[in-house]
């Protein structure tokens, strides 16, 4: 191999390990001082920082809808290291997070959804044990800092207008979809900074149509003689009686009331106001039936749009654990290097893991004994909180090997009987109300046929097991049907 050729593999396997396409080599790139510039087209169009966003949130609904979204994950419960066993620093992680309010901590990092990101100061404290823990976490205004080239946060100083860099394991960074592009993450007030802008100049010109309209029109009439000071008077004592309905005026003199009829003209304002909040609702929560019911709407779509907003709640639930699992893993590199980390995880109380426990079913009816222990740690439970029973038995494999050998290929009255024996007439009676009580609850709610449509096409009906169900109980029904002589 020449000398050419040996320089030519080394410097291809340099390129591919380097990074190429950076802003520093981008053609079209440009920053002042190494700040990276802040790409929101809002900001940059309005000449301002995003101190703009704070006073959106005066808005009932924007505050409303930026509540219930937090309220989804505020609503959580936590746990390190759910279902499994702890260890004492596992323990200790746990007490210092109800220690340092980790309410609030969740609460400040769901800001970075309508700021975009939100920096977390750590103020860390070294314990009589040893260990440096952290004593406070103290969100910090998100316009103090920046991002260099390198997407490397920074803080902006009296000292240091361009900003210095963070301390290493000093600052939590909460980003919300941040990219290459965007380390300032997407903003949820961005969006809605148009339709609080319009909303608040619909709200004003309709007041000033309230105070024209709202009232009935005075019209007072005096003499033709009358000289300028008297007519002067005269509407003087007029704007008066809008106020106090009393007025006093020259026996020559008379005042009509005429009524403003504007009711069509209203609702021009109203339409705009309502769609301005849909439009709120939609780039908060994903959805509007949530915040608005509207004169329209259904069981099902209802229950697709809360499924929407899960879905953005599952989001932020994800921001907040990553944060917090960050913290803890800086709190295991300082004080326990080597051993393995626990890991902070948000759930519902009433969540069970449904694949798990079908497993698990199947695996009991086959004859699987699982012990407290494995329940405990599977499911999050408490020793105290169940006991498992000894008089069930389930159905082994055997015991189904056996019946299935002794079927026939073609099933005669005996075995027909015997079935229908093993699975009882209540038992019956119990599967069908099971399987059909919910549909026809459901269907009982629907006005007219579209929404009885709409619900049987709804994908959270689950219609497969129910056309399993369906089969099984057709099938049952045939059986019931040949043993009574019937064809």
């Amino acid at each position: 191999m020449t000398d050419d050729s040996i320089l030519k593999k080394a410097n291809s396997k340099k390129s591919l390990s380097e990074e190429i396409a950076t802003r520093k080599r981008a053609l079209n790139f440009y920053s002042l001082a190494n700040i990276l510039p802040d790409p929101d087209i809002v900001l940059r169009k309005q000449g301002k920082d995003i101190r703009i966003y704070k006073e959106l949130l005066c808005d009932p609904h924007v505050f409303a809808c930026t509540q219930s979204r937090k309220a989804g994950v505020l609503s959580l419960d936590w746990e390190i290291n759910r279902g499994l066993d702890k260890d004492k620093n596992a323990e200790a992680i746990e007490e210092l997070l109800k220690k340092l309010d980790i309410h609030k901590i969740i609460n400040d990092i769901l800001d970075a959804t309508q700021f975009g990101y939100q920096p977390l100061e750590i103020i860390w404290k070294k314990t009589k044990s040893g260990h440096v823990l952290p004593e406070k976490i103290i969100a910090k205004p998100p316009e103090w800092f920046c991002f260099d080239d390198d997407n490397n946060l920074k803080f902006r100083t009296k000292e240091n207008y361009y900003g210095e860099i963070v301390p290493d394991k000093k600052f939590l960074l909460a980003q919300n979809n941040p990219s290459y592009n965007n380390p300032y993450g997407e903003r949820t007030l961005s969006r809605v900074f148009w339709s609080v802008t319009f909303k608040k100049g619909g709200l004003k010109f309709w007041v000033v149509f309230t105070e024209k309209y709202g009232m009935p029109h005075l019209i007072g009439k005096h003499p033709r003689g009358a000289s300028r000071e008297e007519t002067t008077t005269l509407a003087d004592m007029l704007e008066d009686m809008v106020q106090d309905a009393i007025a006093v005026i020259p026996d020559d003199s008379s005042v009509e009331i005429q009524e403003a009829n504007k009711s069509s003209s209203a609702e021009i304002y109203e339409k705009l106001i309502d769609k301005m909040n849909s439009e709120i609702s939609k780039a908060i929560l994903g959805q509007t039936l949530t915040t608005e019911i509207g004169s329209t709407g259904s069981y099902a779509a209802a229950n697709t749009h809360m499924a929407v907003r899960q879905d953005i709640i599952d989001s932020d639930k994800k921001l907040v654990e990553s944060v917090i699992n960050q913290l803890i893993r800086w709190i295991y590199e300082i004080n326990f290097s080597n051993e393995e980390v626990p890991i902070f995880q948000l759930y519902a109380p009433e969540d069970v893991d449904l694949t798990l426990a079908q497993r698990d079913k199947i695996l009991s009816d086959t004859g699987v004994k699982f012990t407290k222990n494995y329940f405990i740690k599977a499911y999050g439970l408490e020793d105290e909180d169940f006991d498992i029973r000894e008089d069930v038995i389930p159905a082994t494999n055997s015991q189904f090997k056996e019946f299935k050998e002794s079927e026939p290929s073609v099933p005669g009255q005996d075995q027909i009987e015997n079935l229908l024996e093993f699975i009882s007439t209540k038992k019956l009676n119990e599967q069908a109300q099971q399987m059909l009580s919910p549909l026809i609850s459901l269907l009982e709610d629907c006005d007219d046929f579209d929404e009885a449509y709409e619900l049987l096409t709804d994908k959270n009906l689950h219609s497969k097991k129910f056309e399993q169900s369906l089969q099984k109980a057709l099938f049952l029904c045939e059986l019931q049907g040949r043993s009574d002589g019937l064809e």
